[in-house]
């Protein structure tokens, strides 16, 4: 055969496997970690609303570990049947005017440590109503009944049972909260297990970044599941972003609130935010010439394969779409390091609570575009925060 033949055919063959390569490339993500923080295992919350027991916890989980002290698994559980308690509590004191459901804020967590304590895993694992993954759909709905019935009133005043009645409910299903117990054999109750783990509450801050309320002062942000009415400090967005990258490279993680009913945010470890143009949208004569239902459009545009041009984010459209609902709270995670994709675009790398189920084992990375657009609120380690911004706000 002729050997100019055979050299051609080779190349020919070269050019081909490295289109194929390239093709790879374009149509999936491919991710390099720049920075990874310590956290623990990946939870699953299963069938409940308590992602923010899950972020929370996993959050000072990880605190415990940059502070060099032994891995622990606590109980979500233990906070959230305090936590349903005390919602229950104002609830009916508000006469039925906050939100009762299975949601929560971060600092549910952080009232809990500081006023019940906390207790292991192991103490308190939630599961006593004969299933071995949390399915709260029966809880929810013979709670929230409860305190419905409650401000009725059909007594015409409350009786003095309905609290320990509520307080039966949880615990036949979440259990007793413990009140003492053994750990490497020494005895504790919640408050001083709590104790010696070694971490101050009021060393966390809870930031946020909209323009409804003044920059550099403290508000409540006004969602359903913030029913304690906690108080988040309002950053410009740029300052906002800076705190995500400063905590990461000084070794901290962030407890992250975001939207995740965005389309972006995928079920298979990635959220992005693609870049939308008006004039693809259906409604427009192009999209009624061909005949393009919304649902098709969609699934085209959000059908995420890999790198895309993403929105360049302003604090206008992040004002914008809080106002207009379409940036709501509904999800809890833990941001714990900085990746990048082929492209050198940036992402986050966040723990989720919804098991390992998925192609980065419980890992999401989140796209820069998407945590500068859909973020709610963080909370972080007062020393996560640049100094220059910590004077601002008045912070010591």
């Amino acid at each position: 055969m002729n050997k100019y033949f055979i050299i051609s055919a080779l190349l020919a063959i070269t050019v081909q496997l490295s289109a194929q390569k390239d093709t790879t490339v374009v149509d999936t993500f491919r991710f390099t970690t720049i920075k990874e923080n310590k956290i623990t295992p990946v939870k699953n919350q299963a069938s409940s609303g308590t992602c923010w027991s899950f972020s929370a916890l996993g959050f000072f989980e990880a605190e415990l570990l940059r502070l060099g002290k032994p891995e622990v698994d606590l109980s979500e559980m233990f906070v959230v049947h305090h936590s349903y308690s005390d919602k229950a509590d104002k609830f009916v004191r508000m006469n039925g005017t906050i939100n009762f459901a299975g949601g929560g804020s971060f600092y549910d967590m952080i009232y809990a440590f500081k006023n019940y304590g906390i207790v292991p895993d192991s103490e308190m694992n939630g599961l006593n109503y004969g299933e071995e993954k949390h399915r709260h759909g029966e809880l929810d709905a013979l709670t929230e009944s409860y305190v419905k019935t409650l401000i009725k009133n059909p007594n015409k005043k409350l009786s003095t049972a309905w609290k320990n009645g509520f307080d039966g409910i949880l615990d036949a299903y979440l259990g007793e909260c413990p009140k003492e117990f053994t750990v490497n054999g020494k005895k504790y109750t919640p408050l001083t297990y709590a104790q010696s783990l070694g971490l101050n509450m009021d060393d966390y801050v809870s930031l946020t970044s909209f323009t409804h309320h003044p920059f550099y002062s403290k508000f409540v942000i006004e969602i359903p599941d913030n029913w304690r009415w906690e108080e988040s400090y309002n950053l410009p967005l740029d300052e906002f972003m800076a705190v995500f990258d400063n905590a990461i490279d000084k070794g901290f993680t962030i407890a992250w609130g975001s939207d995740v009913s965005e389309k972006g945010f995928t079920r298979n470890g990635v959220a992005v935010n693609p870049e939308v143009k008006k004039e693809n949208l259906p409604g427009t004569d192009q999209a009624k010439w061909l005949n393009i239902s919304q649902k098709e459009m969609e699934e085209k545009i959000y059908k995420v394969q890999g790198p895309q041009p993403e929105v360049k984010v302003t604090q206008e459209l992040r004002q914008q779409d809080f106002d207009n609902y379409q940036t709501t709270d509904d999800h809890g995670m833990v941001i714990f390091g900085t990746a990048k994709d082929q492209n050198n675009t940036k992402y986050y790398l966040v723990k989720n609570s919804w098991g390992t189920d998925n192609k980065y084992k419980g890992i999401w990375y989140a796209s820069e575009s998407f945590v500068m657009h859909k973020t709610i609120n963080i909370v972080v380690h007062k020393d996560a925060v640049p100094k220059e911004i910590l004077k601002k706000l008045e912070i010591k």
